[in-house]
């Protein structure tokens, strides 16, 4: 726990600054910002082979291992990220630890609970890694308002907390952590999975990409805002994951992710049209509340985890079919942010969400095929 306390709030302080790092430091256009997720977002798309590699190693290792990546990759940014080269060779060593830390950290969270209760657990493990998130953004948000701190003050205190956990994932010992696990798993059986898998990859980085960027390039929001916005997000995740990880174990998989796929439409629209609200001050308020209730959508991937470990042939299955749904939803991860910046630069940003409002149409059609629990 104290291993996911300290990376999440290493996460919280990177999240909350590096849209608004890149835009200062290298001062990107919105097509250029959307080129930048393709290394980025590479390690995801590598993460079934990265875990494979691994796949000798207990989960906790290599959780370890990815918390050390995210700090050593947080740390050299704060070293070199003034320059363009070595800031692409730290953030995708930040992103392979990222990514490879995913499926790890689920496949621990459901191991730990009982059969019957994988998404109340997972609920429980989100709550506790929101609180590690406001701890992140408050020193953001504190440090760059009132302290007058940098990026590199912000990056090193970030790198020292994911090393930190890397030390507390090194000293964990959990039972069924050495278990065999296959190197790659491909199953048809699993082809919804790998579906919504895809699904929310293409849904997820027009959000992580092209949410903030509206805040920061058409807005010009600063990077204290989005501390405050991402602390908004982490105090009602407290409340929200808990209670999606109960309904999850209620209501099923297919309702949760019914309900989600129309959220998104929703959020889609809000971030796509608020531009046309005449009252500026209004548009902002539309545009927050968007950003933080898509923060908390993402919360609903746990609703994706849950189907996999009920519809799982063998339990040795989970983590390698996590690990390749990641490497899924990067596949299209690391294309979606050029085509939608090149949307963005010759149609404008309506059309980016107006593309993202289409996916959410698409999650909605397969999200009705999971099939519901038996009663």
């Amino acid at each position: 726990m104290l291993g996911l306390f300290m990376v999440s709030m290493a996460g919280g302080m990177f999240e909350t600054t590096f849209n608004n790092y890149v835009n200062d430091t290298f001062s990107l256009s919105a097509s250029a910002r959307g080129r930048l997720e393709f290394p980025r977002e590479m390690p995801g798309f590598l993460t079934a082979v990265m875990a494979g590699m691994l796949f000798f190693l207990p989960e906790t290792r290599i959780a370890a291992a990815a918390a050390a990546a995210i700090g050593l990759g947080t740390l050299g940014l704060a070293a070199m990220g003034g320059d363009w080269g070595w800031m692409l060779v730290w953030v995708t060593l930040w992103s392979a630890g990222a990514h490879l830390i995913m499926p790890v950290r689920s496949s621990i969270s459901m191991d730990l609970a009982d059969p019957n209760r994988k998404g109340r657990r997972l609920g429980q493990i989100a709550g506790f890694m929101t609180v590690a998130g406001i701890a992140g953004c408050t020193f953001v948000w504190l440090g760059m308002k009132h302290w007058h701190a940098g990026y590199r003050l912000i990056f090193t205190v970030g790198g020292v907390c994911a090393l930190s956990g890397a030390v507390f994932f090194w000293r964990m010992r959990m039972p069924g952590s050495h278990i065999q696990r296959p190197k790659f798993l491909w199953d048809n059986r699993y082809w919804l999975y790998y579906v919504l898998a895809f699904l929310f990859g293409a849904r997820k980085q027009i959000f992580i990409t092209f949410g903030p960027w509206l805040l920061v390039q058409v807005f010009h929001q600063p990077a204290f805002i989005f501390a405050q916005l991402w602390i908004a997000a982490s105090v009602l995740g407290m409340l929200f994951q808990p209670a999606l990880g109960r309904a999850i174990d209620r209501f099923g998989e297919r309702a949760v992710l019914v309900a989600d796929s129309i959220l998104v439409f929703l959020v889609c629209a809000g971030y796509g049209l608020a531009h046309l609200v005449p009252d500026g001050r209004m548009a902002l308020w539309i545009l927050y509340a968007c950003f933080v209730g898509d923060q908390l959508l993402f919360g609903v991937n746990m609703a994706r985890d849950t189907y996999l470990a009920r519809i799982a042939v063998k339990p040795e299955h989970i983590a390698p079919t996590l690990s390749l749904g990641i490497t899924i939803n990067h596949a299209v991860s690391m294309s979606i942010p050029a085509l939608g910046g090149f949307a963005w630069m010759r149609y404008g940003h309506p059309s980016v969400f107006a593309g993202a409002a289409c996916l959410a149409l698409t999650m909605l059609a397969f999200s009705s095929l999971v099939r519901p629990r038996a009663r």
